[in-house]
């Protein structure tokens, strides 16, 4: 193990035997804030100490079989101890370094999940409505919830563009991979020559700030209106000016929101989508500035940059990210991403551990 994991479980070790003293005090609870982070603290670092221990216990195990070698009788017996026991301790480092990858601030958080139609005008539009029953499915194999925030429809079906909010455990960390290009290669079914079309969505997965505090925005640069909300929704729909649309000045961001008949409801949910936004731009800039500095396998997460592949006279799915190809299409738009998703996590935690490597 090297000295640099080894000095982080010794001092992790240590915290551990602190946080225990604290929390069995008897003034503990007096202060209940304190008392929550210590227990969270706690739930952290007690599984990581734990492997730790029994990295040691394993250590030892190996050099008591190694002194027993020494007795002939013995010898053949303590080898094959020797080879079980660093199998078992190459397995428990792998799982503490694991452990002690950086944790993505994120990763427990809602998300806003943005859809947009586009090159390849309707059935780009189609296939906005494919990816968003994609999404929703899979949602629903996780007992997420799904809220749509604003949809703007294509006259032939799908959408232009579709807004919804994710709420459930742990939803950005499995999804966090899923910003950028999803192109579609199929026979639309207005084509009545049987030509394959290659068409083009976007798709956007942003964390929602636990406060809208959480982003600084100053009331001064944003411009606010109200509109007659148009579409689905009913007579009593248009009869107020319900709708609202939020222009972020500095950044040029806008978000409309008009599915909720109150005005209130639709500009607090335009305000908690402006706010993902900004903060989404902000981790991208910082994403941009450390990828610069070394390279991704998983990408940027630029919206421009295309990351997957969907060919339906083949029945397979691409995702040029990490040269991963499955023939499963029809089980992927029903929902069942967790091969894919799994995947793009797995490469993450490689790309992590690599760092580590090279740190130490």
């Amino acid at each position: 193990m090297k000295s640099t994991i080894a000095n982080k479980l010794a001092n992790l070790s240590d915290r551990l035997e602190e946080l225990n003293l604290l929390l069995s005090s008897e003034s503990a609870t007096a202060d209940m804030d304190t008392y929550r982070k210590l227990t969270r603290e706690h739930a952290e670092i007690g599984p990581v100490v734990e492997l730790y221990t029994a990295y040691k216990q394993c250590e030892l195990d190996i050099k008591t079989a190694q002194e027993m070698a020494a007795d002939p009788e013995m010898r053949e017996f303590a080898d094959t101890e020797v080879q079980e026991g660093r199998a078992k301790l190459e397995e428990i480092e792998k799982d503490l370094q694991k452990q002690l990858l950086p944790k993505d601030a994120n990763d427990e958080r809602n998300i806003f999940l943005e859809i947009r139609a586009g090159t390849g005008g309707d059935e780009s539009a189609l296939f906005a409505g494919d990816l968003f029953r994609m999404y929703s499915r899979f949602a629903e194999r996780n007992r997420w919830q799904v809220e749509i925030v604003s949809t703007s429809e294509s006259e032939v079906g799908g959408y232009k563009e579709i807004i919804a909010k994710i709420i459930g455990q742990g939803v950005y960390s499995k999804l966090k991979f899923e910003s950028g290009g999803h192109r579609v290669q199929r026979v639309p079914t207005t084509e009545t020559q049987g030509r394959i079309h290659t068409s083009a969505c976007t798709v956007a997965v942003m964390p929602e700030a636990d406060e809208i505090s959480e982003v600084a925005i100053n009331p001064a640069d944003l411009r606010i209106d109200t509109y007659r909300a148009s579409g689905a929704g009913g007579q009593h729909i248009n009869k107020t000016d319900s709708a609202v649309r939020i222009t972020h000045l500095p950044s040029g961001i806008v978000v409309e929101c008009q599915d909720d008949r109150s005005q209130h409801k639709n500009k607090a949910q335009a305000m908690s989508v402006l706010a993902a936004r900004i903060r989404d731009k902000q981790l991208h800039e910082r994403h941009s500035k450390e990828a610069a500095t070394r390279k991704s396998l998983i990408g940027s997460g630029d919206r421009s940059e295309r990351i997957r592949t969907y060919n339906f006279p083949q029945g397979r799915i691409t995702d040029h990210r990490i040269n991963l190809t499955l023939y499963k299409i029809d089980q992927i738009m029903d929902g069942d991403l967790y091969e894919l998703t799994n995947a793009l996590m797995s490469e993450h935690q490689a790309e992590l551990l690599a760092e580590m490597g090279e740190e130490g």
